[in-house]
């Protein structure tokens, strides 16, 4: 398969599979005489693989790690657990940020009339000069 092809199968763009194979995700393709990349099966199951990861949010580094474990038919799956676990809990420390800042925002939203007065918390938190700033970390 060319790139396009191979991208239409995989779900993962030229540009994508190209930047795969520069930081050595991917293997560099095989190249036709004309000088095209070509792909097998095998690897449009690896990008289809990447790009699930990437959709689940993992990182490029826990990609190449769950990759290798994934080629190796010796692993361990507590291995792929871990890693797995790993990012549940940065998942959960991201949530518990962002459920901070939303009670922030939503605080200061509540404070504020909406009307045609000029006074605004949102404005005035914003920048500094509000009187229940709240901090987030």
């Amino acid at each position: 398969m060319n790139i396009g092809e191979t991208a239409a199968a995989s779900n993962v763009s030229a540009k994508m599979i190209r930047y795969y194979e520069s930081i050595e995700l991917i293997p560099s393709a095989v190249r036709s005489q004309a000088g095209y990349r070509v792909y097998s099966e095998a690897e449009v199951h690896t990008l289809r693989f990447i790009h699930r990861a990437r959709e689940l949010g993992f990182s490029i580094a826990d990609i190449r790690r769950l990759l290798a474990l994934w080629q190796d038919k010796n692993r361990s799956s507590a291995e792929v657990k871990a890693i797995a676990l790993e990012y549940i809990d940065e998942l959960q420390k991201k949530a518990a940020s962002l459920e901070a800042v939303r009670d922030s925002l939503q605080h200061l939203a509540d404070s504020c009339h909406g009307d045609d007065r000029p006074e605004c918390p949102i404005l005035d938190d914003l920048s500094g000069q509000g009187e229940e700033r709240t901090s987030l970390h």
